[in-house]
């Protein structure tokens, strides 16, 4: 989701310039920070904590939009976790990620204080939660990047092995504070995503070949774990946790159908950019969203945890609750673009903000590589 690499080839690669961005991996950024926020916009206005978990809109969304998100982050990021040192990847990681979410955490509790909440009513535990729950999948893509590069730091000869069998055992593990539940879920996603980043020549070769039925069997049991998908197979509900053959049930079939719905979108998705690479509606989507995923996933994250302190929309029919949710989910893109678009050139703060180099930097470091 938030880191950019070249991978040596890829779905629909599309060269963006001297540095040879493949933008089909942009794109499919763009539609999953899409889906997002419709997902949101389906919990907080459209559904407003009423009957979320049984619409088939909500549940075709949220069966694979975090889990391929991660897959994507997992592919990308392994320039930086097979080419540079342990220290310098994780403070440069550290740095494009931690910082903006700091800040945008910063944004949230100043307003929460100045307008929502009265004079000391917040207490230690309200921010921690405010900063770890409200952007869960940054925290999530940081530490996957952690012990994904720690392991190969210390397992050479057999880190891809080990990377494997650690997706394992992190998704099995019983431990369920805070937002462990999701990372053990995301995790898997991310060492699948690396380890299929470095079998690419072979996937080159083999998937032409068995491509009907390498799709067929993904979309058979991404139908029937739709059909089977219930308020208990969410990881939010049934926290990843084995304790009996029911809950075993959820679990796996909350990893099969994320595993094969995440599948069947991302192929999707790369067919719509070989079709519409050329389409000025595509290139917004992968060159202005797809690469402003860290800054509208924040932004979005911080307008979703305030909305929790208004009451709005109880006597809202269907289409006003629809109109809101539209103009809102507009505002929300309208706002990330301005945003990026007055910190561009500004130094540290476009770090801060956006968690990306400033534009004179990029342009330079392009410069120097021509």
């Amino acid at each position: 989701m938030l880191y950019r690499a070249t991978p040596s080839t890829g779905h629909g690669s599309h060269a963006a310039g001297a540095d040879k961005r493949d933008l089909s991996f942009d794109f499919a950024k763009g539609m999953l920070i899409i889906l997002v926020i419709i997902g949101h916009l389906l919990q907080y206005v459209i559904y407003r904590d009423n009957g979320y978990w049984d619409s088939p809109y909500f549940k075709s969304i949220y069966m694979f939009h975090m889990p391929l998100f991660m897959a994507i982050s997992g592919y990308l990021s392994s320039r930086a976790l097979l080419g540079k040192s342990f220290a310098r990847s994780i403070k440069e990681r550290a740095t494009q990620l931690l910082l903006p979410t700091l800040f945008w955490w910063a944004i949230l509790e100043a307003v929460k204080v100045a307008v929502f909440l009265p004079s000391g009513s917040i207490v230690g535990g309200d921010f921690l939660n405010d900063l770890v729950g409200s952007y869960w999948f940054i925290w999530a893509t940081f530490a996957s990047f952690l012990v994904v590069k720690g392991l190969l730091t210390i397992f050479r000869r057999l880190s891809m092995w080990i990377v494997g069998m650690s997706a394992f055992a992190v998704a099995v593990m019983p431990v369920t504070f805070s937002i462990a539940p999701l990372l053990r879920y995301t995790y898997p996603f991310f060492c699948l995503g690396f380890l299929l980043s470095q079998s690419t020549e072979r996937q080159t070769r083999l998937l032409p070949r068995n491509k009907i039925l390498l799709m067929f069997a993904p979309a058979a049991i991404a139908c029937a774990c739709f059909l089977a998908w219930s308020k208990e197979t969410y990881v939010y509900n049934n926290l990843a946790l084995i304790h009996d053959t029911a809950s075993a049930e959820q679990v796996l079939l909350m990893f099969a159908g994320s595993a094969a719905a995440s599948w069947i979108a991302f192929e999707i998705i790369a067919q719509l950019w070989k079709l519409s690479s050329s389409n000025r509606i595509a290139r917004f989507i992968a060159v202005e969203l797809g690469q402003s995923t860290l800054l509208l996933y924040l932004l979005q994250g911080t307008v979703f945890r305030l909305m929790d302190f208004v009451q709005f929309g109880e006597l809202w029919d269907i289409s006003t609750r629809l109109s809101v949710a539209g103009m809102l989910g507009v505002s929300i893109v309208v706002i990330a673009m301005t945003v990026r678009f007055i910190v561009r050139d500004f130094g540290w703060l476009s770090r801060i903000v956006v968690g990306t180099s400033p534009r004179s930097e990029a342009l330079k470091a392009q410069s120097a590589t021509n």
